[in-house]
């Protein structure tokens, strides 16, 4: 799969994984109204499924994902919340990230 592609399918797939927590993050903890909750778990699901789109194996698709959730979460928090990252977090996520494109875009025999 091209490189490209497949990081914009791990870019939507976070999104929709972190958005929706997000709002059931929301919905649960600061008191808003039953439809986030709701929302969220909905688009919680359409993270499942954007998922499936990548070609890698199951174990590669999620150990990758991982890597880019912890880049991703870290500029939501920021972006969204106003919790700047500091340079342990911004290294340990690059280190992360390094680890997760070696698993699933190194060539393989």
């Amino acid at each position: 799969m091209d490189i490209i592609k497949s990081l914009g399918i791990f870019f939507l797939a976070g999104l929709c994984e972190i958005g929706g927590g997000y709002m059931v993050w929301q919905w649960l903890k600061e008191d808003k109204p039953l439809w986030y909750g709701v929302l969220g778990a909905i688009i919680l699901v359409l993270y499942g499924i954007i998922a499936t789109w990548q070609t890698a194996s199951f174990a590669r698709v999620y150990a990758t994902y991982g890597g880019i959730f912890i880049i991703m979460s870290l500029a939501w928090g920021w972006k969204v919340d106003g919790h700047r990252p500091d340079k342990w977090d911004i290294i340990g996520a690059m280190i992360a990230l390094l680890g997760a494109c070696i698993i699933i875009y190194m060539p393989r025999k």
